[in-house]
């Protein structure tokens, strides 16, 4: 496509974090973008239907022409032409992770000139994404320290592989992002959390809680952690460990599988935020890929140290650097704590004309 940005869809990490961030990009900024290569590397390549129902959302928000939008599909073409806001009513149709979808609109919804009003259905704590308690708790709060106002609300819980979940979220418009630095945090001393069941005995969730509040008791931490019992379709067990306070939260989370004991599922939340507090960093490394968008959006230098630098978090710098004025250096290698410095584009991010008025959009 002539004059598109072309995008290698299998670079670095190959996932579908690139569709979701190019797109995101390239409906703030104005400009068509050409991806290829599409999950090139995956065991099933092309979109699967949460990355198509979040190029569908992201159509619809910068009333954009695609071409290639279907299952499967590994090249794609998207013309962007103005952001909206509006009301949104989305369907993943599988467990597909509803969160990922909200993300990938949040940032061209909050540079827009009307609010965003999302209702999306899917999965809300499924594997390889952010879980929905992750999301309000901790990527909301620390996005707010940038300048975004939005917020989410859990309508269903849906765990993989039934599905049937459901998140209602809100976008404020007209955000000027800032830029931060998130150089140190203090030591972790109290660890908020919840246990949840859905459709399985409350023993398991009492375990995962003992099992986790134990060992962090073991090494001087105040947990406080609530049972629940989940409404929802299917079964699934579900545990988040969240470590409040400043510069901004963590969260670290496990999700049962079959034949994965309730103290195993404890121990692998319990182990990531261990290793987090040992590393010193102010950032955890899920979130730090997640904040290099609103770092590029701001205009000046932002800086985070991160408790592991992953291949999300390079891969993800990458693609911001193909589609705006923005600079993202990361010291350290993938796997070890590290630095990140994003010198932002501020203003010179946006090519898009924002609509006049709130539209609505029905899928």
């Amino acid at each position: 496509m002539a004059g598109a940005i072309r995008i290698d869809g299998s670079h670095g990490e190959g996932g579908g974090q690139i569709v979701r961030t190019a797109l995101a990009l390239a409906a703030i900024a104005g400009r068509p973008v050409e991806l290829v290569k599409i999950r090139a590397r995956r065991k099933n390549p092309g979109l699967q239907a949460q990355h198509l129902t979040a190029v569908t959302a992201l159509a619809q928000v910068a009333e954009a022409e695609v071409e290639g939008a279907e299952l499967g599909s590994t090249a794609l073409t998207f013309r962007p032409r103005q952001v909206r806001g509006g009301d949104f009513v989305l369907d993943v149709g599988t467990a597909g992770a509803t969160t990922l979808v909200f993300q990938a609109l949040v940032w061209p919804l909050s540079l827009g000139a009307n609010r965003g009003q999302l209702v999306i259905r899917g999965g809300t704590h499924a594997p390889w994404s952010p879980p929905f308690h992750y999301a309000r708790d901790v990527f909301l709060p620390a996005a707010a320290a940038l300048g975004l106002q939005a917020s989410l609300e859990l309508l269903r819980w849906g765990f993989y592989p039934r599905g049937g979940g459901g998140i209602r979220g809100e976008v404020q418009a007209g955000t000027t992002f800032k830029p931060v630095e998130l150089l140190s945090r203090p030591a972790p001393t109290t660890v908020r959390g919840i246990s949840a069941v859905a459709n399985l005995p409350k023993t398991i969730a009492t375990r995962q809680r003992d099992r986790a509040a134990k060992r962090l008791k073991a090494e001087g931490l105040a947990p406080e952690l609530e049972v629940v019992e989940a409404v929802g379709f299917g079964q699934g067990t579900f545990l988040i460990l969240e470590v409040p306070g400043e510069p901004v939260p963590a969260g670290f989370s496990a999700l049962g599988e079959r034949g994965k004991p309730a103290e195993g599922l404890a121990d692998e939340a319990v182990d990531q935020l261990l290793a987090f507090a040992r590393s010193g960093a102010a950032v955890e490394a899920h979130l730090a890929d997640q904040l290099l968008i609103p770092m590029a959006l701001a205009a000046g230098r932002s800086a985070m140290t991160v408790g592991r630098i992953t291949d999300h978090l390079a891969t993800n710098a990458w693609v911001i650097e193909q589609l705006l004025p923005a600079k993202v250096s990361i010291e350290g290698r993938v796997g070890t704590a590290g630095r990140v410095t994003v010198e932002g584009a501020g203003e010179r991010a946006s090519g898009a004309r924002p609509a006049r008025k709130a539209g609505r959009a029905h899928r």
